[in-house]
């Protein structure tokens, strides 16, 4: 697991420069799924995602030549935002590599940052395309999921959940990359070692768990799906180690249960979320999750990033 020591180092690092997110509870959802539930809303985020922890952490670790670089990424959305946003902040370039079908909310949000932005019709090959440029042009690659740092960033979510409920029985998390479940998982295990892990997945494009099966990365399936962000084309190695030691159990979810989650969470908790962001929430809606009495459950919120369009769709 990523260490204790270096998640604290992340968030000393991070203090003052991204949200401390709330921790909501949820009378709604507890009555639907027990316990006693709390969201923790990653979706109030800079950048509207956990993605921005990450980032930043590794942005902020790179040394002065690294950065003068200039940085290169590839992502279909909440990475992307993130480390042009971190870029910026940390005044260097970002050039970012992402699907020509990505979410139109998402390229906006590179854009805006100020990131330059190379697209890649064929997804299966968008590494391939990152690799490319990378070398072209002498960049630094932040990777989006599968770096320790990052998942450092990414723990400082998982820090204040312990710190903000100290009797957290049981996390909740999505699962597209793994770099928030890695990160989650690394900082509640350590801090908190009788919590319980569970990672929500896509029934149709499950990575995590086929991952374990054949003990390495595997490529994932890329069915259409509100829930972009859990649609990467591998879960990183040190997901998969980290799963292996820390993850309770693995669930999967439907697009119909995706979208349940977002109208619960809209509706009953007044909060703005995108298909992956309410995954952890639909898994216990569906009753995939078994709660025991009187738990104190954390329930990742992981992005706000949705498509108006798509959401006056859904609604």
């Amino acid at each position: 697991m990523i260490p204790l020591e270096d998640i604290r180092a992340a968030a000393a690092r991070l203090a003052g420069r991204v949200h401390r997110t709330p921790l909501l509870s949820s009378a709604q959802l507890a009555g639907r799924a027990g316990g006693r539930m709390w969201l923790k809303c990653e979706s109030f985020q800079k950048t509207g995602s956990f993605k921005a922890r990450g980032a930043l952490n590794k942005v902020l670790s790179l040394s002065e030549a690294e950065r003068a670089r200039g940085l290169v990424t590839v992502s279909a959305g909440n990475h992307a935002a993130a480390v042009a946003w971190a870029a910026r902040a940390a005044r260097c370039s970002a050039v970012v590599v992402m699907p020509t079908d990505a979410p139109r909310s998402k390229i906006e949000a590179v854009r805006g940052y100020g990131a330059e932005i190379v697209f890649h019709a064929d997804r299966p090959t968008l590494f391939d395309k990152l690799n490319e440029v990378r070398d072209a042009r002498g960049l630094t690659f932040v990777h989006p999921f599968d770096d320790p740092v990052l998942l450092a960033g990414a723990g400082t979510a998982g820090l204040e959940i312990c710190e903000d409920l100290p009797d957290v029985g049981l996390v909740v998390v999505p699962v597209g990359g793994g770099g928030l479940l890695s990160g989650v998982a690394s900082a509640v295990k350590q801090a908190r070692p009788g919590a319980c892990l569970v990672a929500v997945e896509l029934e149709a494009g499950p990575g995590l768990g086929p991952a374990l099966a054949a003990g390495k990365p595997v490529p994932a399936p890329r069915p259409p799906t509100l829930a972009d962000g859990m649609t990467p084309p591998f879960v990183g190695a040190l997901a998969v180690e980290i799963a292996r030691e820390a993850v309770a159990e693995i669930v999967t979810v439907t697009e119909a249960e995706i979208i349940e989650g977002m109208r619960f969470l809209m509706t009953r908790a007044k909060l703005y979320v995108e298909g992956s962001g309410a995954a952890a929430t639909a898994a216990l809606l569906a009753g995939k999750i078994r709660v025991p009495p009187g738990a104190s459950v954390a329930v990742l919120v992981s992005g706000g990033n949705v498509d108006l369009e798509r959401l006056a769709a859904l609604v």
